[in-house]
């Protein structure tokens, strides 16, 4: 079944998981500790020949499983002091048209949407209080959005997705 998605594991938003087996998780999961490592470095680590090891993070590629290398950045050294969680509640039927606009915004890392009290959240980091507080002002005058309550983030106990949750 290899190249193939698995039809009976749909994620959110339809998406078909990718076949996977134990040896592309292995892998990802040597990815994730040190996204530099070459070819030759993932197959010796894990006992593959290189051709395994490429052909393999090829299709991956090609699945979508994953897309190019990132580095682990202290946001606080670059000056970006103030990180916060914003809940929004939105006006039913427009939760993806005030997502896609709020992802559009540079100080924005990530945008969810979920179950609960409110129907999105926001991370955001920014390098200072008046221009958090602009955003949230931009935030609260977009159209379809009720409220929101925004969160500051005084520590990162906390924030590595170097490991897969459940290595194999």
């Amino acid at each position: 079944m290899r190249g193939r998605k698995r039809k009976d594991r749909a994620g959110r938003n339809g998406k078909e998981a990718a076949s996977v087996d134990p040896e592309d998780l292995r892998i990802v999961d040597v990815l994730l500790a040190d996204a530099r490592m070459s070819f030759r470095q993932i197959a010796a680590r894990l006992g593959l020949s290189t051709a395994t090891v490429a052909h393999r993070l090829r299709t991956l590629e090609r699945e979508g499983v994953f897309h190019g290398a990132r580095a682990q950045i202290d946001f606080e050294k670059l000056g970006y002091v103030f990180s916060v969680l914003i809940q929004i509640k939105v006006t039913q039927g427009k939760l993806f048209e005030v997502e896609r606009r709020v992802s559009e915004n540079p100080h924005v890392f990530a945008v969810y949407d979920h179950t609960g009290g409110t129907d999105a959240t926001v991370i955001a980091r920014f390098r200072d209080r008046s221009i958090l507080d602009r955003f949230l002002k931009y935030l609260q005058a977009l159209p379809h959005v009720e409220r929101t309550e925004t969160q500051l983030i005084l520590n990162v106990i906390k924030e590595n997705i170097r490991r897969l949750p459940d290595p194999p």
